[in-house]
């Protein structure tokens, strides 16, 4: 077997193609973000008359660094994914889950309502146990800023982390993971099965170094990824997972105000809280997602978008054509002998 390239289709084969977008991912992403930096350094410096000292001790303080963090992430994660689908995949954009239409839209905003009601329900039950405490509301956090403006810091990073997150690692990863292990032993609805759990597992294991972190938030980071992706797996577009995302993380950080993945966005939160109860069962420090009640809530996402794609499609079945490569482009007919 030839371990470089596929002869039948002339391209790297899948584990090459997954290591080389993944690299160009590494390597942007630092650099837009350094690059952003210094642009912010140059404009405010003049307001240090050109010294430029206090913003720089300012610097790691900043509200905007997520933002900065979540732009350069998006931009990286779009433009690496861009090149590697132009070049090592050879398929356009809108193979990596974004076939937009009528019904796209609505598995979106199906997403968005779900990844609220999971993370309401997480904070209700909290309430209800007498873990938590209510100690403000509409708190802002940014010098001078009203709560309605700050409260678009943390609503911008969580739109930019939800979709740079969902297209590199449903979107391109579990893609090219299936498409890689669709043998015939396999076949492509047990690639497609394999590539979710190991991609779900890697996405664990890039959360695993968070703020925090245990190896039970690792573990649940992973199970979280598989709720993610199960949009995806039934439906081969990542409307459903983008919306669970992004409402995921900022009914999380910024309405409930409990850290995101260890994580503080900071900005605004709709409510402050004082944090008890057991840290096994709540994640403590590291949010939700690093206690037992997080795989509950995951479990609950899993069957609710099951139950939605039933509704919207007839059926819940796994996307076969995930693990499929890209169909070469049809050339059209020669015309009859005799005729130009």
């Amino acid at each position: 077997m030839e371990p470089f390239f596929d002869g039948d289709k002339g391209r790297l084969r899948a584990a090459w193609r997954l290591l080389l977008q993944y690299l160009t991912y590494k390597i942007l992403v630092p650099l837009l973000a350094n690059l952003l930096v210094v642009a912010w350094l140059l404009a405010f410096a003049r307001e240090a008359g050109f010294s430029g000292a206090p913003v720089v001790r300012s610097l790691p303080d900043s509200p905007l660094l997520p933002l900065i963090g979540g732009v350069a992430g998006l931009v990286g994660v779009v433009l690496s994914v861009w090149l590697a689908g132009r070049f090592l995949d050879r398929r356009p954009f809108v193979e990596f889950g974004f076939h937009l239409s009528g019904g796209w839209w609505l598995d979106l905003l199906f997403g968005m309502a779900l990844g609220a009601l999971l993370m309401t329900v997480v904070f209700l039950l909290q309430l209800g146990l007498g873990w938590i405490t209510v100690t403000g509301s509409f708190e802002s956090f940014l010098p001078g800023a009203p709560f309605w403006l700050a409260v678009l810091l943390p609503a911008a990073v969580f739109l930019c982390v939800g979709f740079y997150e969902e297209l590199l690692s449903r979107g391109y990863q579990l893609r090219n993971a299936a498409e890689g292990l669709n043998l015939p032993s396999v076949g492509p609805r047990g690639a497609v099965l394999l590539a979710w759990a190991l991609s779900s597992a890697f996405f664990g294991y890039l959360h695993a170094s968070n703020p925090n972190a245990t190896l039970l938030s690792t573990a649940n980071v992973a199970l979280a990824g598989l709720m993610l992706g199960f949009g995806y797996v039934l439906t081969g577009e990542l409307a459903i997972p983008i919306g669970v995302h992004v409402t995921w993380n900022f009914f999380q950080g910024a309405v409930f105000g409990f850290p995101v993945s260890g994580l503080r966005i900071g900005g605004a939160t709709f409510l402050s809280l004082d944090q008890g109860g057991p840290d096994l069962w709540t994640g403590g420090a590291f949010g939700p997602e690093g206690g037992l009640i997080g795989p509950g809530a995951m479990a609950a996402g899993i069957l609710l978008t099951a139950l939605w794609v039933r509704l919207r499609r007839g059926e819940v079945a796994v996307h076969a054509p995930i693990a499929e490569g890209p169909k070469p482009a049809q050339r059209p007919p020669h015309p009859p002998e005799g005729r130009q």
